[in-house]
Protein backbone atom coordinates (compact mmCIF):
# COMPACT_ATOMS: atom_id res chain seq x y z
CA UNK A 1 0.00 0.00 0.00
CA UNK A 2 1.37 3.45 -1.15
CA UNK A 3 0.81 6.66 -0.19
CA UNK A 4 2.14 10.20 0.40
CA UNK A 5 2.34 11.80 3.97
CA UNK A 6 2.62 15.87 3.82
CA UNK A 7 4.35 18.45 5.31
CA UNK A 8 2.34 20.93 7.75
CA UNK A 9 3.55 24.99 8.56
CA UNK A 10 2.16 26.60 11.40
CA UNK A 11 0.65 30.00 10.64
CA UNK A 12 0.21 30.78 14.56
CA UNK A 13 1.46 29.23 17.52
CA UNK A 14 2.04 30.85 20.85
CA UNK A 15 2.72 29.30 23.99
CA UNK A 16 0.65 29.46 26.58
CA UNK A 17 2.72 27.67 29.57
CA UNK A 18 4.08 24.69 30.39
CA UNK A 19 2.10 22.08 32.50
CA UNK A 20 3.11 19.60 35.23
CA UNK A 21 4.22 17.03 33.08
CA UNK A 22 6.89 18.87 30.91
CA UNK A 23 4.57 19.52 28.16
CA UNK A 24 3.93 22.84 27.07
CA UNK A 25 0.37 23.68 26.39
CA UNK A 26 -0.19 25.75 23.17
CA UNK A 27 -2.68 27.38 20.50
CA UNK A 28 -1.96 26.65 16.93
CA UNK A 29 -2.96 27.00 13.73
CA UNK A 30 -1.97 24.78 11.01
CA UNK A 31 -2.16 24.09 7.45
CA UNK A 32 -0.81 20.51 5.85
CA UNK A 33 1.45 21.34 2.41
CA UNK A 34 1.62 19.61 -1.39
CA UNK A 35 5.22 18.63 0.13
CA UNK A 36 5.24 14.90 1.29
CA UNK A 37 7.27 11.99 2.04
CA UNK A 38 6.77 9.10 -0.42
CA UNK A 39 5.66 6.10 2.05
CA UNK A 40 4.98 2.26 1.54
CA UNK A 41 3.44 -0.31 3.64
CA UNK A 42 3.64 -4.14 3.50
CA UNK A 43 2.87 -7.31 5.94
CA UNK A 44 6.19 -9.01 4.91
CA UNK A 45 9.33 -10.37 7.62
CA UNK A 46 9.80 -10.45 10.71
CA UNK A 47 9.37 -7.65 13.22
CA UNK A 48 9.34 -3.52 11.67
CA UNK A 49 11.40 -2.78 9.36
CA UNK A 50 12.35 0.76 7.82
CA UNK A 51 14.00 1.00 4.45
CA UNK A 52 14.80 4.60 4.22
CA UNK A 53 16.13 6.78 1.56
CA UNK A 54 16.95 10.21 2.42
CA UNK A 55 19.26 12.32 5.08
CA UNK A 56 19.36 12.34 8.88
CA UNK A 57 16.52 9.28 9.26
CA UNK A 58 16.23 8.65 12.87
CA UNK A 59 16.57 4.78 12.68
CA UNK A 60 14.78 1.74 15.13
CA UNK A 61 11.99 3.01 17.63
CA UNK A 62 13.44 6.73 17.00
CA UNK A 63 11.72 6.77 14.12
CA UNK A 64 8.17 7.80 14.19
CA UNK A 65 6.95 5.93 11.89
CA UNK A 66 8.02 2.99 13.18
CA UNK A 67 7.05 3.89 17.00
CA UNK A 68 3.51 4.22 14.95
CA UNK A 69 3.00 0.96 14.04
CA UNK A 70 4.41 -0.53 17.04
CA UNK A 71 2.31 1.50 19.11
CA UNK A 72 -0.91 -0.12 16.47
CA UNK A 73 0.36 -3.46 16.68
CA UNK A 74 0.17 -3.42 20.81
CA UNK A 75 -3.12 -1.33 20.89
CA UNK A 76 -4.62 -4.24 18.43
CA UNK A 77 -3.03 -7.28 20.44
CA UNK A 78 -1.04 -8.68 17.91
CA UNK A 79 2.78 -8.90 16.41
CA UNK A 80 3.04 -8.76 12.66
CA UNK A 81 6.20 -8.44 9.80
CA UNK A 82 5.94 -5.13 8.72
CA UNK A 83 8.06 -3.13 5.87
CA UNK A 84 7.96 0.74 5.64
CA UNK A 85 9.22 1.84 2.58
CA UNK A 86 10.36 5.82 2.95
CA UNK A 87 11.23 8.04 0.46
CA UNK A 88 12.42 11.24 2.88
CA UNK A 89 11.31 14.61 1.04
CA UNK A 90 10.27 16.67 3.83
CA UNK A 91 13.08 17.69 5.35
CA UNK A 92 14.01 16.00 8.59
CA UNK A 93 14.30 18.38 12.20
CA UNK A 94 12.95 21.68 10.26
CA UNK A 95 9.54 22.41 12.11
CA UNK A 96 7.73 20.62 9.03
CA UNK A 97 6.29 17.63 11.08
CA UNK A 98 7.60 15.09 8.85
CA UNK A 99 8.03 12.55 11.18
CA UNK A 100 4.70 13.05 12.58
CA UNK A 101 3.07 12.73 9.55
CA UNK A 102 4.72 9.73 8.42
CA UNK A 103 3.56 7.86 12.49
CA UNK A 104 0.09 8.99 11.16
CA UNK A 105 -0.07 7.12 7.88
CA UNK A 106 1.26 4.43 8.68
CA UNK A 107 -1.22 4.29 11.40
CA UNK A 108 -4.23 5.00 8.52
CA UNK A 109 -2.58 2.30 6.10
CA UNK A 110 -2.59 -0.06 8.65
CA UNK A 111 -6.40 0.57 9.94
CA UNK A 112 -7.31 -0.29 5.99
CA UNK A 113 -4.47 -2.62 4.62
CA UNK A 114 -5.49 -4.63 8.19
CA UNK A 115 -9.53 -3.73 7.60
CA UNK A 116 -9.49 -2.87 11.41
CA UNK A 117 -12.22 -0.27 11.21
CA UNK A 118 -11.00 2.05 13.61
CA UNK A 119 -12.60 4.87 14.01
CA UNK A 120 -10.59 8.67 13.36
CA UNK A 121 -11.33 9.90 16.78
CA UNK A 122 -9.64 6.70 18.08
CA UNK A 123 -6.38 6.54 15.67
CA UNK A 124 -6.47 10.31 16.88
CA UNK A 125 -5.94 9.40 20.34
CA UNK A 126 -3.48 6.69 19.93
CA UNK A 127 -1.72 9.38 17.79
CA UNK A 128 -1.79 11.42 20.42
CA UNK A 129 0.81 8.35 22.24
CA UNK A 130 3.51 8.94 19.65
CA UNK A 131 3.62 13.25 19.32
CA UNK A 132 2.18 15.99 19.48
CA UNK A 133 1.35 16.66 15.91
CA UNK A 134 0.31 12.93 14.78
CA UNK A 135 -3.48 13.78 15.47
CA UNK A 136 -3.26 16.61 13.47
CA UNK A 137 -2.43 14.62 10.38
CA UNK A 138 -4.87 11.64 10.85
CA UNK A 139 -7.77 14.77 11.17
CA UNK A 140 -6.30 15.89 7.49
CA UNK A 141 -7.89 19.17 7.73
CA UNK A 142 -6.64 23.16 8.59
CA UNK A 143 -7.13 23.06 12.13
CA UNK A 144 -6.60 25.14 15.24
CA UNK A 145 -4.96 22.78 17.93
CA UNK A 146 -5.06 23.27 21.24
CA UNK A 147 -3.64 21.50 24.32
CA UNK A 148 -0.11 20.05 23.48
CA UNK A 149 -2.04 19.93 20.03
CA UNK A 150 -3.78 17.00 20.42
CA UNK A 151 -7.65 19.34 20.75
CA UNK A 152 -8.51 19.78 17.04
CA UNK A 153 -11.23 22.33 15.28
CA UNK A 154 -11.44 22.72 11.85
CA UNK A 155 -10.37 25.74 10.68
CA UNK A 156 -11.49 27.06 6.45
CA UNK A 157 -8.35 28.61 4.89
CA UNK A 158 -8.27 30.49 1.53
CA UNK A 159 -7.12 28.57 -1.82
CA UNK A 160 -4.88 28.66 -3.07
CA UNK A 161 -2.09 29.45 -0.94
CA UNK A 162 1.36 29.05 -2.33
CA UNK A 163 4.28 28.95 0.47
CA UNK A 164 8.13 29.06 -0.34
CA UNK A 165 9.59 27.43 1.92
CA UNK A 166 13.63 28.29 2.83
CA UNK A 167 15.75 25.15 4.25
CA UNK A 168 18.55 25.83 6.17
CA UNK A 169 21.46 23.08 6.04
CA UNK A 170 20.87 22.71 9.95
CA UNK A 171 18.34 21.73 11.87
CA UNK A 172 16.66 22.24 14.99
CA UNK A 173 15.46 20.06 17.60
CA UNK A 174 11.88 20.70 19.22
CA UNK A 175 13.15 20.16 22.21
CA UNK A 176 15.93 22.49 22.25
CA UNK A 177 13.19 25.24 20.70
CA UNK A 178 11.16 25.08 23.98
CA UNK A 179 13.59 24.64 26.20
CA UNK A 180 15.47 27.93 25.05
CA UNK A 181 11.99 29.61 24.60
CA UNK A 182 11.44 29.02 28.59
CA UNK A 183 15.00 30.59 29.16
CA UNK A 184 13.52 33.84 28.02
CA UNK A 185 11.78 36.78 29.26
CA UNK A 186 7.36 36.83 27.45
CA UNK A 187 6.73 40.24 29.31
CA UNK A 188 4.23 41.97 27.39
CA UNK A 189 3.07 38.76 25.30
CA UNK A 190 -0.43 39.47 23.67
CA UNK A 191 -2.98 36.93 23.31
CA UNK A 192 -4.04 37.21 19.54
CA UNK A 193 -7.91 36.55 18.49
CA UNK A 194 -8.03 33.96 16.37
CA UNK A 195 -11.21 32.63 14.25
CA UNK A 196 -12.92 29.65 12.57
CA UNK A 197 -12.69 30.68 9.22
CA UNK A 198 -10.32 32.97 6.97
CA UNK A 199 -11.80 34.21 3.44
CA UNK A 200 -8.64 35.91 2.33
CA UNK A 201 -4.75 36.18 2.53
CA UNK A 202 -4.68 39.36 3.88
CA UNK A 203 -7.05 38.34 7.31
CA UNK A 204 -4.24 35.91 7.98
CA UNK A 205 -1.59 38.33 7.64
CA UNK A 206 -2.08 40.09 11.24
CA UNK A 207 -2.46 36.71 12.85
CA UNK A 208 0.65 34.78 11.49
CA UNK A 209 2.98 34.78 14.61
CA UNK A 210 5.40 31.87 16.43
CA UNK A 211 6.92 31.88 19.82
CA UNK A 212 9.64 30.25 19.16
CA UNK A 213 11.42 32.46 16.82
CA UNK A 214 13.11 34.68 19.34
CA UNK A 215 15.12 31.96 20.74
CA UNK A 216 15.79 30.66 16.92
CA UNK A 217 16.51 34.29 15.83
CA UNK A 218 19.09 34.83 18.49
CA UNK A 219 21.10 30.82 17.87
CA UNK A 220 20.79 31.72 14.33
CA UNK A 221 20.35 34.96 12.71
CA UNK A 222 20.15 33.55 9.40
CA UNK A 223 16.44 32.45 9.85
CA UNK A 224 15.55 36.28 10.67
CA UNK A 225 18.04 37.87 8.07
CA UNK A 226 15.80 35.52 6.14
CA UNK A 227 12.31 35.89 7.01
CA UNK A 228 13.05 39.79 6.78
CA UNK A 229 14.22 39.16 3.17
CA UNK A 230 11.06 37.35 2.14
CA UNK A 231 9.17 40.13 2.94
CA UNK A 232 11.47 42.38 1.46
CA UNK A 233 10.76 40.27 -1.93
CA UNK A 234 7.34 40.01 -2.80
CA UNK A 235 6.04 37.63 0.56
CA UNK A 236 2.49 39.19 1.88
CA UNK A 237 3.57 37.52 4.80
CA UNK A 238 6.48 35.28 6.36
CA UNK A 239 6.97 33.27 9.62
CA UNK A 240 9.20 30.19 10.87
CA UNK A 241 6.94 26.98 11.14
CA UNK A 242 6.96 25.14 13.87
CA UNK A 243 10.13 24.80 16.44
CA UNK A 244 12.14 25.46 12.70
CA UNK A 245 14.20 26.32 11.07
CA UNK A 246 12.13 26.16 7.99
CA UNK A 247 11.21 29.31 7.09
CA UNK A 248 8.35 30.26 4.95
CA UNK A 249 6.87 33.50 2.57
CA UNK A 250 3.20 33.13 1.51
CA UNK A 251 1.65 34.35 -1.17
CA UNK A 252 -1.75 34.23 -3.96
CA UNK A 253 -0.22 32.41 -6.76
CA UNK A 254 2.56 29.64 -7.66
CA UNK A 255 4.02 32.65 -10.20
CA UNK A 256 4.20 34.91 -7.19
CA UNK A 257 6.31 32.72 -5.10
CA UNK A 258 8.43 32.01 -8.19
CA UNK A 259 9.11 35.33 -8.77
CA UNK A 260 10.83 36.01 -5.11
CA UNK A 261 12.34 32.58 -5.09
CA UNK A 262 14.09 34.30 -8.19
CA UNK A 263 14.82 37.43 -6.24
CA UNK A 264 16.41 35.56 -3.67
CA UNK A 265 20.18 35.88 -2.09
CA UNK A 266 20.25 32.41 -0.13
CA UNK A 267 23.31 31.95 2.20
CA UNK A 268 25.74 28.81 1.55
CA UNK A 269 24.07 25.80 2.31
CA UNK A 270 20.46 26.85 2.15
CA UNK A 271 17.35 25.97 -0.47
CA UNK A 272 13.78 26.29 -1.63
CA UNK A 273 10.90 24.41 -1.72
CA UNK A 274 7.53 26.06 -3.17
CA UNK A 275 4.29 24.29 -2.14
CA UNK A 276 0.50 24.99 -1.88
CA UNK A 277 -1.94 24.31 1.41
CA UNK A 278 -4.30 21.33 1.02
Amino acid sequence: MKFLAPAKVNLYLEILGKRPDGYHEIQTLMHRVDLGDEMEISLEGQGIKLVAEGKGIPEGEENLACRGAQVFFEELGIQKGLTIRLKKRIPVAAGLGGGSSDAAAVMMGLNALLETGWTQDRLMALGAKIGADVPFFIFQKPALAGGIGERLTPVGFPEPMWFLMLIPPFPISTAWAYAAYDRLSHQGKEPVPLKDSYVDITEILPVMRNDLEAAAFLMFPQIRRMKEELLAKGAQGALMTGSGPATYGIFSSRKEAEETEKDMALPTGWRTIICRGI
